[in-house]
C-alpha cells in the first residue's frame, strides 16, 4: 500500500490509503497522506552566486502536497539543520488542534537531528496554500513549499478542469543567508534591498544583459496552445510585495487561499507577502516568441530596485523564438497608492459557488452576525525598547516564552503569559510582554489593522479564514463601518493593509485553541509585531471542543524535564517502514478524537 512517485518538484515519500483498509479499527473513512520532510541545507546559486539554502529533501523549493478536502496528513520531519525548526502550514486551519500549528505558541522547537511527526486533517478546506519554516528568518533562505487542498469529487468546481495546474513561488531573495540577516536585526539595522526575485527558488531570465549577468538558471513553464491552466502563486518573500503579470495574456482570478472568487481578468495583480492567488490562464497567443512571467517589487523607486525583479519564461510548444525586449509594464503608481487598493477590493467571494462544502460560499450571513469583541491593533515604525530595535502591537512587542503558551495551559503553569493585551493603542510607552489576546469561544471578532508604518505590512492569522471587509487610507474611525463590505467580502487568511492605511475583518472563533495574528513581513515579525488569540469552551472538559495534546509532544521551558532525549541522527536517505508505522500509530488516536469532534 505504500507508494512513491515524482512530481514536478522532484521524489516525494508518501502513501495515500484508504484508512478502513490499513488500519482496521481506527476507519474514520477519509484518505491518509504520509510524507517525510528531511529538511537540510544544501548549496544554490539561485542568483549566480552560492549560497546555502534551506532544501526539503534535498528539493528547493520543497515538494507540493497534493491532497483532498478532509483528508489526513501525515508528516514525519527530520531536522538535518544546525538549529531548532519549525514547520507552519500557512492557510491550514488545524480545526480545534492548535497542536500541530508549527509556531511557539503552540509547539516547542524540534531540536537539531530530532524528528517529530506533525498530524492533522484538511478538514472542510480546499485551495491553495503553502508551508516553510517558522523560526529565526529561516524562510528567507528556502524551506517553504506548496499545499494544494482539491475538491471532492461530489462537489462542483465553478470553473472547468484546467489542462494543467502549475505551482510558482515568488519571492524577494538576498544572497547573504538568513543567519547574517538576523544578526543585522539584532544590531538594530535595516535589511535593506534585496538582491533579487526568485521564481520557484530560480533567479532571473536574461532579460537584459547589463541587470542579469549570463548562467542563471530560471524557470520554463512549457505549455501547449490553446489550452487554459492553473497558476497557484504564492508570494514566500522576506518584506516586499510583488506585482505579477503574464506577458500579452490575461489573470482570470478564481480562488484565493481556500475561496473561490468572483472570476474577473487582471493585466497583473500585486501580490504581498504571504498571498496565495489561483489564476486561469489561456494560452491563446500566436507563440511568436516566448513570454516573460513577471514579478517585480511594489511601493519601490522602481528605478533604482530594477534588480528586484524576477523573470520566467512562458514557453508554447509551437514557439517561434526565445524572450525577447522590454518586460510587460508595471502599474505606473509609485506616488498614487490607489490602484492596487481598489485593486484589492475587487477581489471578492462567489458567493452562489460551493467549496470544500455543496452548500453556497454566501450561506453563512457574515454581515448580518452581531460584533461580541473589537480589537484595534496598530503598528507603528520601530522602536527602541531596552536598547533593542523592536517592532509592536499595540505598542507590546511580543517576546515568546520558554514555554509554549498552549502547553503552560495543559500543565497550568502559571505566569508563561498574561490575557490583558489591549483593545485598542494606549498612550503609553511601548514595552516587551507576553501579552495575549482573550477570545470568547463562539463569538464574533471584529479586527481593525492600523499600519501607521511606512510599508506594506501583510497580516495573517492561523487557524482561521477571516472576511476581508473594508480597506481605506487614514485612522479607522467607528464611521468606518459604513464602508465594511457585509455580503461578498472575500474569506481568506492573509490581508495587505497599505501603509498609512487600516484593513478590517471579522472572523467567527469558533476553533479553541492558541492562534498566531502575525505580520508575514519576515523583518517585522522577528522583531515583535505579532500576537496570540486564546480561544477556550470554558463549558467543554471532554475535549470535544478541541483535540487532546498529542502524545509525541515536545517539552522545553518550564516542562523540559519531561522530555525523554531522542537520539541525534542524520539525514535519512529514504523513508522507512518505521516510519510509516510510528505515523499510522499516531494517526490512530487522532481519528478516534476526529470521530467526537468532527461527526
Amino acid at each position: 500500500m505504500l507508494g512513491r512517485w515524482r512530481s514536478s518538484a522532484g521524489w516525494v515519500a508518501v502513501a495515500v490509503v484508504w484508512a478502513a483498509a490499513l488500519v482496521g479499527p481506527c476507519s474514520a473513512g477519509d484518505p491518509f497522506a504520509y510524507f517525510d520532510f528531511d529538511v537540510s541545507y544544501i548549496t544554490a546559486s539561485p542568483l549566480g552566486v552560492p549560497q546555502q539554502v534551506i532544501a526539503i529533501s534535498k528539493q528547493f523549493p520543497g515538494p507540493v502536497m497534493n491532497v483532498t478536502t478532509n483528508w489526513n496528513v501525515v508528516v514525519n520531519v527530520l531536522n538535518s539543520l544546525d538549529e531548532p525548526l519549525l514547520l507552519t502550514w500557512d492557510g491550514i486551519q488545524h480545526r480545534k488542534n492548535c497542536w500541530q500549528d508549527g509556531v511557539l505558541g503552540t509547539n516547542c522547537p524540534i531540536p537539531q537531528g530530532w524528528n517529530w511527526t506533525y498530524q492533522f486533517q484538511v478538514k472542510d478546506q480546499i485551495g491553495s496554500f503553502f508551508y516553510f519554516p517558522s523560526l529565526g528568518l529561516q524562510r528567507a533562505a528556502g524551506g517553504y513549499g506548496g499545499i494544494t487542498v482539491n475538491n471532492r469529487e461530489v462537489i462542483a468546481v465553478p470553473f472547468g478542469t484546467p489542462d494543467g495546474d502549475i505551482t510558482l513561488f515568488i519571492g524577494d531573495w538576498y544572497i547573504k543567508g538568513h543567519k547574517d540577516l538576523r544578526k543585522a536585526l539584532d544590531e538594530g539595522k535595516d535589511l535593506g534591498m534585496p538582491d533579487g526575485v526568485l521564481m520557484n527558488g530560480k533567479g532571473p531570465y536574461r532579460y537584459n544583459a547589463t541587470l542579469v549577468p549570463d548562467g542563471i538558471d530560471y524557470e520554463t513553464i512549457n505549455v501547449e496552445p490553446g489550452k487554459t491552466y492553473r497558476f497557484r502563486v504564492h508570494n514566500v518573500g522576506i518584506s516586499t510585495s510583488l506585482n505579477f503579470r503574464i506577458q500579452n495574456h490575461n489573470l482570470l482570478l478564481a480562488e484565493t487561499e481556500g475561496t473561490y472568487t468572483v472570476q474577473q481578468n487582471y493585466t497583473n495583480l500585486d501580490i504581498h507577502l504571504g498571498q496565495s492567488y489561483s489564476f486561469l490562464v489561456t494560452m491563446d497567443q500566436n507563440a511568436s516568441s516566448d513570454y516573460y512571467i513577471v514579478a517585480s517589487a511594489r511601493f519601490v523607486n522602481e528605478s533604482l530596485w530594477t534588480r528586484v525583479t524576477g523573470v520566467a519564461i512562458l514557453h508554447y510548444s509551437n514557439s517561434k523564438g526565445k524572450a525577447s525586449g522590454p518586460l510587460p509594464d508595471p502599474p505606473n503608481d509609485f506616488y498614487d497608492k490607489t490602484f492596487s487598493m481598489n485593486q484589492a477590493r475587487s477581489i471578492r467571494t462567489n458567493v452562489s459557488a460551493g467549496a470544500a462544502r455543496p452548500n453556497p460560499q454566501g450561506s453563512f450571513r457574515y454581515g448580518s452576525i452581531n460584533v461580541t469583541q473589537v480589537y484595534v491593533l496598530r503598528n507603528m515604525p520601530p522602536v527602541t525598547i531596552n536598547g533593542k530595535r523592536r517592532t509592536a502591537l499595540n505598542g507590546i512587542s511580543y517576546s515568546p516564552p520558554a514555554t509554549p503558551l498552549r502547553l503552560a495551559d495543559e500543565f497550568d503553569k502559571q505566569g508563561v503569559y498574561t490575557l490583558d493585551f489591549p483593545t485598542r493603542p494606549l498612550d503609553r510607552p511601548p514595552r516587551l510582554g507576553t501579552s495575549v489576546i482573550n477570545g470568547t469561544y463562539k463569538g464574533f471578532m471584529e479586527i481593525i489593522f492600523q499600519n501607521n508604518d511606512t510599508t506594506v505590512q501583510t497580516y495573517h492569522m492561523d487557524g482561521y479564514a477571516f472576511f476581508v471587509v473594508g480597506m481605506d487610507y487614514g485612522e479607522w474611525t467607528e464611521d468606518s463601518r459604513g464602508t465594511y463590505n457585509k455580503w461578498d467580502g472575500v474569506s481568506r487568511c492573509t490581508t495587505q493593509v497599505f501603509p498609512g492605511a487600516w484593513t478590517a475583518v471579522l472572523v467567527s472563533l469558533d476553533s479553541a485553541g492558541f492562534w498566531n495574528v502575525r505580520v508575514e513581513n519576515l523583518d517585522t515579525w522577528y522583531l515583535g509585531q505579532e500576537v496570540y488569540l486564546r480561544v477556550v469552551n470554558p463549558e467543554d472538559n471532554s475535549n470535544k471542543t478541541e483535540l487532546p495534546m498529542p502524545d509525541n509532544v515536545l517539552y522545553c521551558g518550564l516542562l523540559e524535564d519531561k522530555q525523554k532525549q531522542q537520539a541525534p541522527h542524520g539525514s535519512q536517505g529514504s523513508s522507512s517502514f518505521t516510519t510509516y508505522v510510528g505515523a499510522m500509530l499516531l494517526t490512530c488516536m487522532m481519528i478516534f478524537a476526529s470521530i467526537v469532534i468532527f461527526p
